[in-house]
């Protein structure tokens, strides 16, 4: 087995997996050996001036040279990074590159949003038994990105609206406002109609597997447990009605309540909402009356195609 190290520099949070590999792809055996998050909000105000803050840039720096230490101590023999969406709109992308080149000897990937989802399908669907094909929505910071397939991906795409991004648009006020609601709710209806459009296939696959922090943080604040419960909330079924309980009260509740709530991470208190909306807005549109919760994602998918 070859021991490898993924990164994903995300618009919310910095991540790290360092994990045994034999094979590639989905009929790789891996073995998690560490998985680290940190929030990060690599994405602050990347959607109004298409620039990566000077601020932004240091926490993730300071995030990956804890990371590096990390990967050297446990013998990673290989190193592979990517970043996405708020580095893909970002101008000044090669201020966070270089640095983050000299920190972990490996430059970032730009990854485009059909790469990303690729890479995401792959380490969601690893292993699973349940009924094929699968939908993986993976819900991030500045994007959101759908995929459908049963051993490969067979139609994917990449929305601009993530819980970051939906935030900084429009949910300005604290709680946000009935009609600041209304408004991020009807961007993200609209951009799922247009994808159910253009991809029928997403609407009838029989399991909905949810990745990522904003649906790891619902099904953590529904079972009311820490985030760091894997054991309980990796493969999770999270209900539709649970997931609108939990969002209304998360929409409903000022800052100062809601960051109260077992299992919402500090990080996440300002952005939880906009991450809620995309997910609930889903399962409303497209009829899925439970979704599969799914610790293996992204860095999953990167680790089986390092190898």
């Amino acid at each position: 087995m070859t021991r490898v190290a993924a990164v994903d520099m995300g618009t919310n949070s910095t991540r790290l997996l360092v994990a045994d590999v034999d094979g590639r792809g989905r009929d790789a055996k891996l073995v998690t050996v560490e998985r680290r998050t940190q929030i990060t909000r690599l994405g602050q105000g990347v959607d109004r001036d298409r620039t990566l803050h000077p601020d932004a840039i240091e926490r993730t720096l300071a995030a990956l040279r804890e990371y590096r230490t990390v990967t050297d101590e446990l013998g990673a023999e290989r190193i592979r990074a990517t970043a996405t969406s708020a580095a893909r709109d970002a101008r000044n992308r090669d201020d966070l590159f270089d640095p983050v080149e000299q920190v972990l000897g490996a430059r970032p990937e730009l990854l485009a949003g059909d790469d990303e989802a690729r890479l995401e399908f792959i380490g969601a669907t690893a292993g699973l038994t349940e009924p094929s094909p699968y939908l993986v929505v993976d819900v991030g910071g500045g994007s959101t990105e759908f995929i459908v397939g049963t051993d490969e991906p067979e139609a994917l795409t990449s929305i601009d609206v993530g819980c970051v991004r939906l935030t900084e648009q429009f949910l300005h006020s604290d709680p946000p406002t009935a009609e600041e609601l209304s408004q991020a709710v009807s961007v993200v209806r609209d951009q799922l109609a247009d994808v159910g459009r253009l991809f029928p296939a997403m609407l009838s696959a029989p399991t909905l597997i949810g990745t990522a922090g904003t649906v790891w943080t619902l099904a953590a604040i529904e079972l009311g447990v820490d985030a760091g419960r894997s054991d309980l909330i990796d493969h999770f079924r999270l209900t539709r009605a649970a997931a609108e309980d939990v969002f209304r009260t998360l929409a409903t509740e000022p800052v100062e309540q809601r960051r109260h709530n077992p299992g919402l991470e500090a990080g996440r208190v300002d952005v939880i909402v906009g991450g809620a909306i995309v997910v609930v807005s889903a399962m409303r549109q497209w009829g899925y009356d439970s979704l599969l919760v799914s610790e293996a994602d992204i860095l999953d998918g990167l680790a089986r195609d390092s190898v």
